[in-house]
């Protein structure tokens, strides 16, 4: 589904991972430009990680600072 925020399309995306849900979004602003967030941070559930990716997405059109994802990713070894 796409939503739209002060003219940009907002596509936020889930993918399954493992045991998590990995929240993910696109936008298109209204000049054109495409940008990604990349992946933003897994949940327990798909519903928290769509509405986290939502969240991230407003907030980066508005110019204000990222919500913080509910644990961190630990890198690989």
């Amino acid at each position: 589904m796409v939503f739209y925020h002060h003219g940009a399309a907002i596509q936020p995306s889930v993918t399954r991972l493992g045991n998590t849900f990995l929240a993910r979004v696109s936008i298109l602003e209204e000049d054109g430009e495409a940008t990604s967030l990349g992946d933003l941070g897994q949940f327990a559930n798909r519903d928290c990680a769509y509405e986290f990716a939502v969240r991230s997405a407003t907030a980066f059109i508005d110019g204000e600072p990222l919500p913080r994802s509910p644990f961190q990713q630990l890198p690989a070894r």
